[in-house]
């Protein structure tokens, strides 16, 4: 447990340290952060701080930096998290008013959104597909070998895609179709879209099983897109001296090309909460330099799905939990009009 002096400290050293990514100083923090401590006072809670984890001091500097336990205190105990301008509360409001038909869209303008009030990389993915409950399923003839199949779910969200077929289709077997998908489907999960509904169909129609399986197979395909991971801002991170570092920069870029890893990292986080996950904490190599922070959206019990800031372990931590409090806070506010 810290004094409120070592607190001090250590909050000006963390805030110090985002602020110009230089080593810090019992100088700097006496000159710049207004603490009214003698500079010997500062160096000994500083080397105090060092000795229980929470600072790491560099070979090259005398002054110190936070460590990963360092981050985690100040992000549990010493954050403020109404850093927001009233300047940055309308640009939000401005760019949340956009109707929307689809979660995609929301989705997309969210991240924007974030990224460009933090400048930071964000990240988000859909839904599950086990609690999307399907409200209707549609298909459309475009030609005699060629429909469009559309999936609407309970949350907004709707997925689409072309079939072609090798051997003529009618459209009184289209309205079959409709008919039979929608009378064993609609209110349950998306996942229940799996191989022995294509036996159960095959039972009951005079359908080849070509015709059949192209359609199970080409709708499962779709719905694999609830892995599809949502990118903004990419390019950001390389404007922080962290990755100057080709090593840092390699595996940030390798870290967003690994679909699955960040799938499983963004869906860990609690509902209705901001999930902070720190360097290590990750327990994956490839996060050891950078710190992720999500949030579900959800309304109701509806899981919408999840959306965060990706950046060096030197974040912004106060600007981007503000941020992502007020957008998911303006998000909950559009969906309950």
């Amino acid at each position: 447990m810290l004094d409120e002096r070592k607190k001090k400290i250590l909050q000006a050293i963390v805030e110090e340290y985002i602020n110009t990514a230089e080593p810090v100083s019992s100088g700097t923090l006496a000159k710049n952060h207004g603490l009214d401590y003698s500079s010997a006072t500062i160096r000994n809670d500083m080397a105090h701080l060092e000795n229980i984890g929470l600072l790491d001091k560099p070979h090259t500097s005398s002054g110190r930096v936070p460590s990963a336990k360092g981050y985690r205190y100040y992000v549990d105990e010493l954050i403020k998290d109404d850093d927001i301008s009233l300047e940055e509360i309308k640009y939000i409001q401005k760019k949340l008013q956009t109707k929307v038909n689809e979660i995609e869209d929301l989705t997309r303008i969210t991240t924007e959104t974030l990224s460009e009030v933090t400048h930071y990389t964000t990240v988000a993915v859909g839904p599950k597909n086990e609690v999307q409950i399907i409200e209707e399923i549609k298909f459309v003839l475009l030609g005699t070998r060629m429909m469009m199949v559309v999936i609407v779910t309970d949350s907004g969200l709707i997925k689409e895609t072309i079939i072609k077929f090798d051997e003529d289709v009618t459209e009184p077997q289209i309205e079959t179709l409709n008919n039979l998908f929608n009378n064993r489907l609609k209110g349950k999960p998306l996942s229940k879209i799996d191989k022995p509904l294509e036996e159960y169909i095959i039972s009951e129609l005079n359908y080849s099983i070509g015709v059949i399986r192209t359609i199970i197979e080409q709708m499962n395909k779709i719905l694999e897109e609830d892995s599809k991971v949502y990118l903004n801002g990419t390019n950001k991170v390389f404007d922080f001296p962290e990755f100057k570092s080709i090593k840092v920069a390699k595996n940030f870029m390798d870290l967003i090309d690994t679909k699955e890893e960040m799938i499983e990292l963004l869906n860990s986080g609690v509902a209705d909460d901001i999930n902070v996950y720190i360097g290590e904490e990750g327990k994956n190599e490839q996060l050891k330099d950078f710190s992720i922070i999500t949030f579900k959206h959800t309304v109701g019990n509806k899981d919408l799905g999840t959306i965060g800031i990706i950046g060096p372990k030197r974040m912004d931590y106060s600007k981007v939990i503000s941020v992502m409090k007020y957008i998911n806070k303006k998000l909950n506010e559009g969906n309950k009009n």
